[in-house]
């Protein structure tokens, strides 16, 4: 299955900054992923969200299940913690030196609802597998990480070496000049932004994207890939969000 990504840098990802998205892009960015909400004001200040409305986002985010608070302190829901364990192995993927091999699922269960369906097929999207045909995905073997023990209850689980050249059979199963021309218009956004409010929201679209990034063995990638210099430049930004955060803790 191809992920659906745009070489339009107005199509890349960047949405409109709103109270909730900056919060939680704030939230997800450290660790442990909680603020008291006197840091919160300060911290929100530069992207143009006042404390009244902050305040009401707070509210709708813990009635939401988004946000727990306690003392005056907000964190990250469950839910969300998940989130942003996924977006940590987004900017530090787990690798292994690949041998050529390629992990394959093939979907076994049927009688499924259309919302389990599509339930499983964003659970294998999100372990970075893609679908060759119906019920058929598959990626190079080069992420050192299992795959769900219980996938084995829905699908058939195996190692395969494809007879398809394997930079060939990741063209089809990515639009990976899409992915890199995304990119490129997000590293590009970023570094000319010169408003704290539009560098946030170019590197908010910048870590969306890198989960979407198939991590492959260099080998299968196109030259001059930008996987690696976009997770670079968010963890750097990332790191400057932490240096604000300790700024204002100090205030």
């Amino acid at each position: 299955m191809r992920m659906n990504v745009s070489a339009e840098p107005d199509a890349a990802g960047l949405r409109p900054l709103s109270a909730r998205s900056v919060v939680l892009s704030l939230l997800l960015g450290v660790h442990p992923p909680q603020l008291p909400v006197k840091d919160l004001v300060r911290l929100v200040e530069p992207f143009g969200v006042g404390g009244s409305t902050l305040r009401a986002a707070l509210s709708r985010m813990v009635a939401a299940g988004d946000l727990r608070r306690a003392d005056g302190v907000y964190r990250l829901s469950d839910r969300l913690l998940a989130r942003q364990r996924r977006q940590d192995e987004a900017v530090r993927p787990r690798t292994r030196a690949w041998d050529g091999d390629w992990e394959m699922v093939v979907i076994t269960a049927t009688g499924r609802g259309p919302a389990e369906r599509a339930d499983l097929r964003t659970r294998l999207a999100a372990l970075r597998l893609a679908e060759l045909r119906e019920g058929v995905w598959l990626r190079p073997a080069n992420l050192d990480r299992p795959l769900p023990a219980g996938l084995h209850r829905v699908a058939l689980t195996c190692t395969a070496r494809p007879d398809e050249p394997p930079r060939d059979l990741a063209a089809r199963l990515w639009p990976l000049a899409d992915w890199a021309a995304t990119a490129r218009a997000l590293l590009d956004r970023a570094t000319r932004a010169a408003h704290p409010a539009d560098r946030f929201t170019a590197y908010a679209a910048a870590v969306r994207h890198l989960l979407t990034d198939p991590v492959l063995p260099s080998a299968l990638l196109p030259a001059d890939w930008p996987g690696e210099r976009l997770r670079t430049a968010y963890a750097g930004y990332r790191r400057e969000l932490g240096v604000a955060l300790v700024a204002a803790e100090e205030e």
